[in-house]
């Protein structure tokens, strides 16, 4: 198989832009590969595997820059990590899962960009059962598609008012990290197959996730990162519906 360049460098700006909010990247390299080409057979695992690297890369940055909120984590995860490990064992068609997705990024984007002072500003009690809830929702619906589920968690932190911008980009790193480690747990008891480019791929997404972590977590302010977020979860959106 040839290195495809073209695909090498969307692939960095796509790494960029979503480890900069804190997001691993799995909706934007799943349309990628779709535009590309690149096998069906191929996309679920490939797309979990450079998710690893960018979200863990991403949640560094804001780990140090003081942003994680490990209390508000914990029942996300708690909820998502065992459904993520069985929707990954799910094969079937998801466009129907990804056009309620990208409507509900819709809703999400436009709510956020009306509101960006009042959801850097206030930040409201987590409810422990809510959260599990959302936890295991998220992380069902992401081992199904392949993705991390950050895309899905970032907006819904930010409208219940648990975290701000940063905050919400240093949990969102983890729980798709984490998210993607046992969705890939649980492909790999029925078996997949992963591209045979994939070192290549992980260079060139690791490097633009260390550059996009780098500019989120320390030089972008919390109402720019959010109004990025916002760009980020349209173009997800956008993609969803074409892909």
């Amino acid at each position: 198989m040839e290195v495809d360049f073209l695909f090498l460098i969307a692939l960095f700006v796509v790494a960029i832009m979503y480890s900069s909010v804190g997001h691993g990247g799995a909706s934007g390299y799943l349309a990628l590969m779709a535009l590309f080409g690149i096998s069906t057979v191929y996309m679920k695992a490939s797309a979990l595997t450079l998710n690893l690297f960018v979200s863990a890369v991403s949640f560094y940055a804001y780990y140090k820059g003081g942003f994680f909120k490990p209390k508000i984590l914990l029942p996300l995860i708690l909820g998502s990590m065992p459904m993520a490990f069985l929707g990954a064992r799910i094969d079937f068609d998801p466009k129907l899962y990804k056009y309620i997705l990208g409507v509900f990024l819709l809703i999400a984007v436009a709510r956020m960009l009306f509101t960006p002072k009042s959801m850097k500003k206030t930040i409201n009690p987590v409810n422990i059962w809510i959260s599990i809830g959302i936890g295991a929702f998220l992380g069902f619906f992401s081992g199904m598609i392949g993705i991390g589920g950050g895309i899905i968690l970032s907006p819904i932190l930010l409208l219940l008012g648990w975290t701000n911008v940063k905050q919400t980009a240093a949990i969102s790193a983890l729980f798709i990290f984490l998210n993607s480690a046992a969705g890939i747990t649980g492909m790999s008891s029925m078996g997949f197959q992963i591209t045979p480019m994939i070192v290549y791929w992980v260079v060139i997404a690791f490097a633009g996730g260390i550059l996009g972590a780098w500019m989120g977590s320390y030089k972008l302010s919390q109402l720019r990162l959010g109004y990025l977020l916002a760009f980020v979860l349209l173009l997800a959106s956008f993609k969803l519906f074409l892909t």
